[in-house]
């Protein structure tokens, strides 16, 4: 669990809180399976015996006072008695993971019987691909799921569905692949005319993977996009209708939800269903009416930047609640450069723990890649987020891919969360007073994230070494991590700026002006951050008593605005000049899309602090060759590049990788870097080969060779998103994607490169501000 606060010594009290003009809050990732510092958890048993406060209900940490017969709550400072069996606990230390660490991971005993949990654990995953699409899309959904299918745990189940204007489920248990279809009733208020487990027992649908495999390959092999003639007769219009629709997503995906969780409550503890979508869902239940993406709100006069971002239909929003119910988490993956809703579509994947993708060509696209690499990687699942606070100060708002406790202020629940998925808040005072000015009472808050982990059946071996045994079965084990935290206070507004963390800041400022943008539209955002920072300047100024009067109004020229006495401050003007020309709060007219800025809405709110830095201002290195890099950061601008004079440079916008070699470059230096990659020891050449899936297990055959070709390695290993990665030559290849990135340049009101002074012009129009703020 890694914890991240904007500022490691808090404020004194609301007055020094507003002085400084800084966000007050954390970021917290519960399932990083290390904290910030790279301190891995205490683990344990008896999380279900750990005291608890009486009156705050915290748990038991080694903050807290103990006494032979009592403990006192770090939080609230309430006096706990302490049970028998708690006091014989606590005589051995040594034996107990919460008084060896602040940090602790403990095991909670389980409600089921072995063969329920057994049942509950087993991991089911559930393809729904898009037949109402084309060849490219198809070829490229089936090579994700044999990548996926690699990626897949030992004794996982699987279902392969297809949607159109009919819903088929696939029996691949048998000699044959078999589909049994049911036709999706065209009205968007229609139900499927039979239940899907009369159409296929569950059981029949959900194969064993590991039995099956070659079957579903065979399976996906049969998958052909759904004719025209097909989709207008059964939307019951004449051959020479016109085609209206032909793509049920919605009755489909909640079909699939009742089905998965259908018998009693949740079949299983998670199910992940896998979308394919090739466009908007425009046939049946949940179909979207498109029309509202183009010139048309001209004439109506709207403002697209804020019309397009609200959902146009609540069916989404409560299809995630059913799935939610059912235990069901749904990832969406859009392979489609037409406008599909995504603003719409997007609560089904995001509130039921999922993540939306969105890839805007077959050619280059990363699905395979993705897919591998989020099935790989280790998930919780049916969690419980809970973050207290000392009396002093509470819990604002909260912020992240949730839905939150109807009943319990403070608490989250999360279907499904990877090591990667993070979520913040920020802090109020609880009253006028503060935190004491002596050292007694220490600003601490508390995280407890409980959940659940699927183990993988072990096989047994006997003494010669030979498995003669398999359990099959999985096992549910529930688990409560907790993280107790203290943290300093700032005697004075200078050791309060000294303790900034930028990149928490722009973490709490990007899902600050996501909501603005979604209330009440894009400019209101871009305004709001523009006015966070001009507030920010003015106070930092005032507190370093820069800004000087003369005769009434203040000397211009004494203004600090690169905030350069404070080193933790000066990189926010930059980061926010980025945040500024992101796509994320472009305008409509700029050429923006309106799925791709949901897209980034989506990704960036659940991105962890440093790398959200690199999706917002990219990191820019230089190497002098392959194997020796020249310098480890450059601006991002075109003097960067010149007068730097290396060859080589790297940039790292965390979806994409850039190699740009200059045009200046000795033609003796490779092209692109050396590497040893022999893709014929992939074990699914075809489909390796053509979308470039690495394995892990593969690395040792398919390694690049060289100081930078290891950096790309580690990077597209570390990240939660496969990153396209890109080599340019300078002067020869188009560098204009390149280019673009050099934002230092290029006028924050979207007036492209019309001066060659964008960022300092900014910094001019910040300072102006300024005097017009502390007048």
């Amino acid at each position: 669990m890694a914890v991240r606060a904007t500022v490691s010594r808090f404020p004194m009290d609301t007055d020094a809180r507003e002085a400084s003009g800084l966000l007050w809050g954390v970021a917290v990732t519960p399932f990083a399976a290390a904290d910030e510092n790279n301190r891995a958890p205490s683990y344990g048993s008896g999380g279900d015996i750990l005291p608890r406060c009486e009156n705050c209900w915290a748990y038991f940490n080694t903050y807290c006072e103990l006494e032979q017969w009592a403990w006192s709550c770090s939080l609230c400072g309430n006096l706990n008695g302490l049970s028998s069996d708690a006091i014989d606990r606590y005589s051995r230390p040594q034996s107990c993971a919460e008084m060896m660490s602040s940090f602790v991971d403990l095991e909670l005993p389980t409600q089921e019987s072995a063969e329920e949990a057994a049942m509950l654990a087993c991991p089911v995953y559930v393809a729904a691909v898009d037949l109402s699409s084309s060849e490219e899309f198809l070829e490229l959904i089936k090579s994700a799921l044999l990548a996926a299918l690699e990626a897949l745990a030992p004794g996982s189940l699987f279902g392969l569905a297809t949607f159109s204007h009919k819903l088929g489920l696939y029996d691949v248990q048998g000699p044959i692949p078999v589909v049994k279809n049911v036709f999706i009733p065209p009205d968007a208020d229609g139900t499927l005319p039979i239940e899907l487990e009369d159409v296929m027992p569950l059981l029949q649908f959900l194969a064993p993977v590991d039995t099956c495999k070659d079957r579903i390959a065979s399976a996906l092999e049969t998958l052909r996009p759904t004719t025209s003639w097909e989709r207008t007769t059964a939307a019951g219009q004449g051959l020479d209708g016109v085609l209206i629709g032909g793509r049920g997503f919605g009755m489909a995906m909640e079909a699939l939800c009742n089905y998965l969780g259908s018998e009693y409550g949740n079949t299983f503890a998670l199910a992940r269903v896998f979308a394919f979508l090739s466009g908007p869902p425009d046939y049946g239940a949940g179909q979207l009416d498109t029309r509202r993406y183009g010139e048309q709100y001209a004439s109506k006069g709207e403002d697209a930047d804020r019309a397009l971002l609200p959902e146009q239909t609540p069916f989404y929003k409560d299809l995630a609640a059913v799935a939610v119910q059912a235990g069901v988490c749904v990832d969406i993956f859009a392979v489609t450069n037409e406008y599909t809703d995504l603003a719409s579509l997007k609560f089904l994947s995001i509130e039921s723990g999922g993540s939306l993708f969105l890839y805007t060509s077959t050619e280059d696209s990363t699905l395979p890649q993705d897919m591998y690499r989020m099935l790989s990687r280790p998930y919780a699942f049916g969690c419980v987020l809970r973050l207290r606070t000392s009396t002093e100060f509470k819990p604002g708002n909260s912020y992240g891919h949730f839905f939150p406790d109807p009943q319990y202020e403070n608490v989250q629940h999360v279907i499904c969360c990877d090591s990667y998925a993070t979520y913040a808040y920020d802090f109020v005072f609880e009253n006028n007073i503060g935190f004491s000015r002596t050292k007694s009472d220490v600003p601490t808050i508390q995280i407890a994230f409980q959940y659940s982990v699927g183990v993988p059946p072990q096989e047994l071996s006997n003494s010669g070494g030979v498995s003669t045994n398999r359990r099959t079965k999985h096992s549910l084990q529930r688990r409560l991590r907790i993280r107790t935290l203290e943290f300093g206070v700032a005697q004075n507004i200078h050791e309060l700026y000294d303790s900034c963390d930028p990149e928490v800041v722009l973490s709490l400022l990007v899902h600050k002006v996501i909501l603005a943008s979604l209330e009440e539209g894009v400019r209101e955002g871009r305004i709001l951050l523009q006015e966070w920072l001009v507030i920010l300047t003015a106070q930092y100024n005032d507190a370093y008593k820069l800004i000087q009067y003369s005769n009434g109004s203040s000397l211009r020229s004494q203004i600090d605005v690169a905030l350069s006495q404070c080193p933790q401050l000066q990189p926010l003007p930059r980061l926010i000049f980025a945040l500024l020309r992101n796509p994320l709060l472009r305008f409509h007219e700029e050429g923006v899309h309106p799925d791709y800025r949901i897209y980034l809405q989506c990704l960036f709110s659940m991105l962890e602090p440093s790398s959200l830095h690199r999706a917002v201002y990219p990191v820019l290195t230089s190497y002098a060759t392959p194997d020796k890099q020249a310098y480890p950061r450059h601006s991002l601008s075109r003097a960067a590049l010149i007068t730097s004079g290396s060859p080589i440079f790297f940039l790292d916008a965390f979806t994409i990788l850039i190699v740009f070699y200059s045009s200046t470059a000795d033609p003796t230096i490779p092209f692109p870097p050396p590497h040893d990659c022999k893709p014929s020891f992939c074990i699914f050449c075809p489909h390796c080969i053509k979308y470039n899936v690495f394995l892990p297990k593969l690395y040792a055959k398919n390694t690049l060779s060289g100081l930078l070709r290891t950096t790309i390695n580690k990077l597209k290993q570390d990240r939660c998103i496969t990153p396209k990665l890109l080599f340019i030559r300078g002067g020869q290849d188009d560098a204009s994607i390149f280019e673009n990135f050099l934002i230092e340049e290029q006028d924050v009101d979207g007036s492209g490169l019309t001066s060659v002074m964008g960022f300092v012009s900014f910094l001019e129009d910040v300072t102006q501000k300024v005097l017009e703020f502390v007048k």
